[in-house]
């Protein structure tokens, strides 16, 4: 008998608060400074993270207290799907919306551990640089693996 996955059995509005938590595989994609062009709407990804990105573990430094220290930072909710276009290919949250499976190297998968993720290179993990240590304008950060499916 297969084991019966939460998010393959509800909505992303009828999990509670720890489901909804559990889907952020942690890759810190979403901490990326991003880019918008002005003329055209096209959104860029750097390589940049947020000063609260802890670059080993990919994952924030202060969760509770985030939207203090930065202020703009984003809370992804259900009160804003539209703005899910802005997260990577790879997030749970938006794949789950577009009726796509997780990643196979997604943490629920793989008994809640993220090595997986680590391993295929889906993270942040060896790839970033902090907002406080830029060199030159963020244009020269952009890069293009966030948008990677990472299969």
């Amino acid at each position: 008998m297969s084991e019966v996955r939460f998010w393959e059995t509800k909505t992303l509005a009828q999990m509670n608060a720890q489901e909804w938590e559990s889907l952020c595989d942690g890759c810190g994609k979403c901490c990326l400074s991003k880019l918008i062009d002005e003329d055209t709407d096209e959104l860029y990804y750097t390589n940049i993270a947020c000063v609260l990105l802890n670059s080993k573990s990919c994952r924030c430094s202060d969760y509770e207290n985030r939207f203090a220290k930065v202020p703009d930072c984003v809370k992804i909710s259900l009160d804003d799907i539209d703005a899910f276009h802005w997260l990577p290919p790879s997030c749970a949250y938006k794949r789950l919306i577009e009726g796509k499976p997780l990643p196979q190297w997604h943490p629920l998968l793989n008994k809640g551990k993220a090595s997986e993720m680590h391993k295929r290179g889906a993270s942040v993990r060896g790839k970033i640089v902090c907002e406080t240590q830029l060199t030159g304008p963020s244009q020269d950060y952009i890069v293009r693996w966030p948008l990677d499916e990472c299969e």
